[in-house]
Formats: C-alpha cells, sequence, structure tokens
C-alpha cells in the first residue's frame, strides 16, 4: 500500500507538471522543453527561504512568484517573438531557455546538491502499513489542485476563452477574445503548476541542483504525450500511470535497474497502438 501511495505521490507529480506542458501546447502550439528548468527555479526559491528559517507556505508562496514570473518573462521575450516562425525554431529556441536557466542557476547557487528539508520525516500509521506525512499531503494537494483547474478551465469565461483558442486562434480572435493576453495567461497558470511542483518534488527528494527539473520534466512530457498532448484528462491520467509504474518497478529488485527503459518503452507502445496518446484527438489540419 505505502508503494501505491508513493506511486500516486509522483504520478500527480508529473500530472502537475504534464499539465503545464499540455496547456501550453494545447494553447500555443508549442513544446515549451524550459518548463522542467521553471521548476528548478521554483526549488531554489524554496531553498533560499527555508535556509533562511522561513515557512513552508512563504516558500511556496515566493516560489509561485519566481516561477511565473519567469514563465511570463519567457513567454513574452522569447516565444511571443516566434508565433509565426517554424516549430523547430521556437524548439530551439526553448532548448536554450532551458540551458540559459540552468546555467544562472550554476551561476547563483554553484553546481553542488543542496538538502532542503521541507516538512519534517513524520510518517503515520494507514492501511496496516507506515506512509509518510509528506507523501498524504502532496497526494491530497495535488488532487485539489487538478480539480480546481479542471473547474476552472470548463466552468468560467477565461477557461472558456481558452478552450476556444485552442481550437480556432484565428476564429477566437475575430470574436473578440485577447489571444496574446491568454496565452500569457496559460503560462502564468502552467509556471505556477510547477510552482506547486517543485514544493512536492522536494518533499520526495530533498535535494535541490541545476539540473534538478530535467528529468521530472522529460518524465512529464512522457506523460503528456502518453495521456495525449494538448489533453488536460489525458496529462493527469498519464502523470499518474507514468508515476505508479516507476514506483512499482523500483520497488521490484528485477526491475529496478530497468524502471526507465519501461517508462519509455510504455510509451512507445502506446504511440504505436495509439498514435495521438490516450485521450488525444485526430486534429484536421488547414491548408
Amino acid at each position: 500500500m505505502d508503494t501505491l501511495i508513493l506511486g500516486l505521490c509522483y504520478g500527480g507529480i508529473y500530472a502537475l507538471i504534464a499539465l503545464g506542458y499540455t496547456m501550453v501546447y494545447g494553447i500555443a502550439k508549442m513544446l515549451n522543453f524550459a518548463h522542467g528548468d521553471i521548476i528548478m527555479a521554483g526549488a531554489y526559491a524554496i531553498f533560499v527561504v527555508l535556509s533562511a528559517q522561513g515557512h513552508v507556505i512563504l516558500a511556496l508562496l515566493a516560489a509561485i512568484v519566481v516561477c511565473t514570473a519567469l514563465g511570463l518573462l519567457s513567454e513574452r521575450l522569447a516565444y511571443r517573438p516566434l508565433r509565426s516562425a517554424s516549430p523547430l525554431a521556437v524548439l530551439i529556441t526553448a532548448i536554450g531557455v532551458s540551458y540559459l536557466l540552468q546555467s544562472l542557476a550554476q551561476i547563483f547557487f554553484d553546481s553542488q546538491k543542496r538538502p532542503v528539508t521541507v516538512l519534517p520525516p513524520e510518517s503515520v500509521p494507514m492501511f496496516g502499513t507506515t506512509v509518510s506525512v509528506a507523501s498524504l499531503w502532496t497526494l491530497a494537494l495535488c488532487t485539489v489542485i487538478m480539480v480546481v483547474l479542471t473547474l476552472f478551465i470548463k466552468k468560467t469565461r477565461v477557461g472558456c476563452a481558452m478552450l476556444a483558442v485552442s481550437e480556432d486562434r484565428g476564429a477566437a480572435q475575430l470574436m473578440g477574445i485577447n489571444v496574446n493576453f491568454i496565452i500569457a495567461l496559460t503560462f502564468a497558470i502552467g509556471s505556477a503548476l510547477a510552482a506547486f511542483a517543485s514544493l512536492f518534488y522536494l518533499m520526495q527528494t530533498s535535494v535541490v541542483e541545476p539540473t534538478l527539473g530535467a528529468m521530472p520534466g522529460i518524465k512529464a512530457f512522457t506523460a503528456a504525450v502518453i495521456g495525449g498532448i494538448g489533453s488536460i484528462p489525458g496529462a493527469m491520467v498519464g502523470g499518474i500511470l507514468l508515476g505508479v509504474i516507476e514506483t512499482f518497478s523500483s520497488s521490484s529488485p528485477a526491475l529496478s535497474p530497468y524502471t526507465t527503459a519501461i517508462e519509455f518503452g510504455l510509451l512507445i507502445v502506446i504511440l504505436l497502438v495509439r498514435p495521438v496518446g490516450l485521450f488525444g484527438k485526430k486534429r484536421r489540419e488547414k491548408v
């Protein structure tokens, strides 16, 4: 049971990160490969606040401010000028932003791993075993965030505007929707989710470094593709599925060395059977 709960925790973290990828792709039609490094920046913001004896809630607020600012700044300076450029140019730019953020982290904090204690290592008895308090908080808050985000997208005017821009940017603009504002807001929301993901990830790993966001970012992107890139429910399901598979594989001595291969093997199998992902939709390209 503790393995399942841990898997759901990692799955929730991957789902939060994957939501950032899938929202940006669904609305702006671009892959923001710097998203994982925004998580790293949020983790360093948490590290700085906690090192100064700050409260964990204050650290989370600092991470939200830093991540949201970086998301808006990268959208305004790096991606908006390339709105009509080729996908390859945008992809190369995103990779450049990723390495820039990693380099800045090394300049300010060097390349050493630094320990971070978000919550004290406490456990509670549950279902005949012990489960860490950090895992329970992660699971509960990830669930709440994903439910709130789903309701926001489906029930609010801004959420409906996001869906409209996702379906047809030109038609949405003709209907009076400010496309630039919607895309910037999407980056802001995705980056804020990255701040929460950085807090939850530090609860599980307790270490921060300049490359912290690299592997979680890749795995979350994998989760987004498995669920169907551009689909919010798909990102949630893909993240949870990947987290559970990773945890159960890691807990088995026979499968542990091949955990990463199993995860990416699942991606290949799903794309061979259903190229658009589990919840993805085939889109007609207008010419």
